[in-house]
């Protein structure tokens, strides 16, 4: 039997950006969550941290015993009124994390949300060679609304970006 630990989750603050950075930024040697090369920083990603809204689109650190263990994120889509009720959600694990099933609790968690913020789509834009996070879409209804092949390079390796959605209407 396997051992989940359960997660409290807090609305990031602007105190808790270099921890969000820090865990995003491990996640780019491994060329499976984000076409980032090289590490941000701390004041690049300011203006991104500032479009979160806690009333409609949140930014949660994922926390367990009080550790930051990862965060999830739901922003804008494509930034047009049509698509004020569906997000992009993000979901990033501290490298020390991994395989603790946090990324299905921050799913769990995130779909309890969407009535109070209105979201009735939910999208996420995951690598075609990133099997552990199609995995956990697929295995939460999620379904392929969408291939774009080849988009992006990295270390010289053309990469398909998949197109993630569901619908909760």
């Amino acid at each position: 039997m396997v051992s989940v630990l359960t997660l409290n989750f807090e609305l990031a603050t602007l105190q808790d950006l270099p921890r969000v950075v820090a865990i995003y930024n491990q996640s780019i040697p491994g060329r499976l969550a984000t076409a980032d090369l090289e590490p941000v920083s701390v004041a690049s990603r300011q203006a991104w941290f500032a479009a979160f809204d806690p009333s409609r689109r949140p930014l949660w650190l994922m926390k367990e015993n009080g550790n930051d263990v990862g965060w999830v994120g739901l922003e804008d889509f494509y930034g047009r009124p049509a698509y004020s009720h569906t997000a992009e959600i993000s979901i990033y694990i501290d490298q020390h994390h991994h395989h603790e099933h946090f990324g299905q609790q921050a799913l769990t968690y995130v779909f309890a949300q969407l009535p109070r913020l209105e979201l009735q789509a939910l999208v996420a834009f995951v690598f075609a060679h990133n099997q552990p996070s199609l995995g956990l879409f697929a295995k939460n209804g999620f379904a392929e609304w969408g291939l774009l092949p080849g988009v992006a390079e990295l270390d010289g390796q053309r990469r398909s970006l998949a197109i993630l959605g569901r619908r909760f209407d």
